[in-house]
């Protein structure tokens, strides 16, 4: 991870006595604390976000690939609905 970096920021009147609050209930030992927490908080967010980009992605370019290969076929909505409620035996049959 190499040697921590000192950055300054400046928050809201709100959110800093929000902080205060916390560290005085004693759920943080310091404003270092909740700002180290919140960042790895987005850090994993934003990881999660870019990991389900990057499937979404992948996806995508193998329905592109399935596509221009020929893989890919019209249908009709109606009918597929239609077989699926002859399957499941709680419609009657039309």
């Amino acid at each position: 991870m190499g040697q921590p970096r000192r950055l300054t920021i400046t928050v809201s009147p709100e959110l800093a006595s929000q902080m205060h609050d916390a560290i005085a209930q004693g759920d943080y030992a310091s404003e270092d604390e909740v700002i180290r927490e919140a960042l790895l908080d987005w850090q994993l967010r934003r990881t999660a976000s870019l990991d389900a980009q990057a499937a979404l992605k992948a996806d995508l370019a193998l329905g592109m690939a399935d596509l221009e290969s020929g893989k890919v076929r019209d249908f009709d909505l109606d009918q597929i609905v239609q077989l699926g409620r002859k399957l499941s035996g709680r419609f009657p049959y039309n």
